[in-house]
């Protein structure tokens, strides 16, 4: 048993709904999705993140729970979950799901019964207070169209409740020793029926002070408590935390190799961005080189755009426009006064050899891989689409009505399809390009192969080293075994860079954008406009 099997692994995130029809309902479902599973294992995916697909009202894109332990039924029930999973295992994919427990739908069992008597024990399951308390700093996360407060009158049970985020949402009292042995009960389901962890959502919030409730002790305890059960009932599972702090408190959440396992990493996300708006690698280094180090048992995961908003809470305001000028240069390319709602491909113009630049980068930052649904063929947005939306259309199987997705008539679809256009299914989808040898399916499909002979990018020291040039990124990985190098040129022009390494060393190119006059690592190296250069020492070989 490989515990430590995330630090090597390709993480592939999607929501069941928008990925595949199975039965003509306009609804993605679990059917669908395994039937899907082989294309997933071709492509060099090892872990499916799964969005929430419990029971829900969904108003918020499953995010609102009803029922931890049932299936939302537009996709499937149990047994089709089971099946599922079982088909991934039998061809060497893991399944982690989305644990939502920072709140529940306001339709949640626990929130009915503790609405309606106050001496319920799922009273004290949420916060309450009988007067709305004075707020100093609002954590209102979806801000001024939701009132600016965390407070809502319930009127059946006489009191304000607290939200993080929508007012049906109702945050749960995490301090409530049976809340935490409720989360058990649902994390122990759920490992049973096979997942291989949980991608915690909202940690950063599950742990603060909320109204006049507070944690006996130190809060951090509940993850520890948390990481120790699943340790317990799976000892490969992992704990995956959506945590977006400044990068100096990820070692809070890290503890000592006793809380999560992996923090999804927003801080060099945002500088990632920064450079590509720049065309400059120095911002990104120095947030790489802000990262705390953490043991062989804990790893950042790293992404390019996720499922919500491109959230830039992490740049300063300054940084921030900087950004938006190059990337969502129209209002309604933002989204919360602090964010964008478009997918990367769209961001970048549709520029190959960008888009090759950072899935280069991503696929050899330290940490792992996380790579969203649809990015793997460049989809685009669908700005007409509400909110966070706009970066949810349905998967693009064929150029068939509906991009292949399902058989319904398009008005039935979960979400509209992107048809026309550039990145419509007419034009781009996973049959057309699988067809294309040249398309950016193979291409990223050969660099996740490279990327799995290169297990040194997954762990063991990191050092940014000098370039003497400020427009490339050169970061090398040193285990016992060997080390391996990443180099990448921000710039729209060619750049040479010296780089020190000592006699003794000898570097291999294992991959690059285009083919250079020489494949080991001399000085001076160059490398093109919007270039990268892996290479592996030469000892890795033997």
């Amino acid at each position: 048993m490989n515990r430590f099997w995330y630090k090597n692994a390709i993480i592939y995130s999607l929501d069941v709904e928008s990925f595949m029809d199975s039965d003509g309902d306009g609804i993605g479902d679990f059917k669908g999705l395994r039937h899907r599973l082989n294309y997933l294992k071709h492509l060099g995916v090892d872990c499916i993140w799964l969005l929430p697909f419990y029971d829900t009202p969904n108003r918020d894109n499953g995010y609102d729970v009803r029922d931890y332990y049932q299936l939302d039924k537009r996709l499937g029930d149990l047994g089709h979950f089971a099946e599922f999973v079982e088909n991934a295992q039998e061809i060497g994919i893991r399944v982690i799901i989305d644990l939502v427990v920072n709140h529940t739908s306001e339709e949640h069992f626990w929130f009915q019964e503790a609405r309606k008597d106050k001496n319920s024990k799922y009273r004290d399951f949420y916060i309450w207070a009988d007067e709305k308390p004075e707020e100093h700093g609002t954590h209102a996360i979806f801000g001024e169209d939701q009132g600016g407060t965390n407070w809502h009158f319930d009127q059946e049970a006489g009191q304000f409740y607290y939200h993080s985020f929508y007012p049906f949402q109702p945050d749960l009292n995490l301090s409530n020793p049976a809340v935490q042995d409720e989360i058990m009960r649902i994390m122990h389901f759920w490992l049973k029926l096979g997942v291989s962890g949980f991608r915690m959502d909202a940690v950063t919030h599950m742990l603060r002070k909320k109204g006049n409730v507070a944690f006996e002790n130190d809060p951090h305890d509940v993850l520890r408590k948390f990481r120790r059960f699943v340790q317990e009932k799976k000892t490969d599972a992992v704990l995956l935390a959506e945590v977006d702090v400044d990068p100096k408190r990820y070692k809070d959440f890290f503890g000592k190799s006793d809380q999560m396992h992996m923090l999804l990493n927003f801080y060099v996300n945002n500088y990632i961005f920064l450079a590509l708006a720049r065309g400059e690698a120095t911002a990104l280094a120095r947030a790489i080189e802000q990262l705390p180090v953490h043991s062989q048992k804990e790893q950042m995961a790293n992404f390019l755009r996720n499922h919500d908003e491109l959230d830039l809470e992490r740049l300063t305001a300054s940084e921030r426009e900087e950004v938006f000028k190059d990337f969502a240069p129209e209002e309604n390319m933002r989204i919360f006064g602090r964010g964008i709602r478009r997918r990367l491909a769209p961001m970048l113009n549709n520029d190959r050899q960008k888009l090759e630049l950072v899935y280069s980068l991503l696929l050899s930052l330290p940490g792992t891989p996380l790579i969203r649904y649809g990015q793997e063929i460049s989809m685009g947005e669908d700005l007409n689409l509400k909110g966070r939306n706009s970066v949810r259309t349905v998967m693009q199987w064929s150029s068939r009505e509906n991009g292949g997705f399902s058989t319904a008539k398009p008005e039935k679809l979960v979400r509209k399809a992107i048809a026309e256009g550039a990145y419509g299914y007419k034009n781009n989808s996973v049959e057309s390009q699988q067809r294309d040898s040249s398309s950016f399916l193979n291409w990223i499909n050969r660099a996740i192969n490279y990327r799995k002979e290169c297990p040194e990018f997954g762990k063991g020291e990191v050092e940014i080293l000098e370039t003497n040039n400020k427009k490339v990124l050169a970061i090398m990985r040193k285990t016992d075994s060997g080390m391996a190098l990443a180099i990448h040129n921000f710039s729209g022009k060619d750049q040479e860079i010296k780089l020190s390494l000592g006699e003794d060393t000898e570097m291999l190119e294992i991959f690059a954008n285009k083919e250079y006059s020489r494949s080991k690592l001399e000085n001076p190296t160059e490398i093109s406009s919007y270039g990268y250069r892996w290479f592996r020492e030469k000892r890795n070989f033997l």
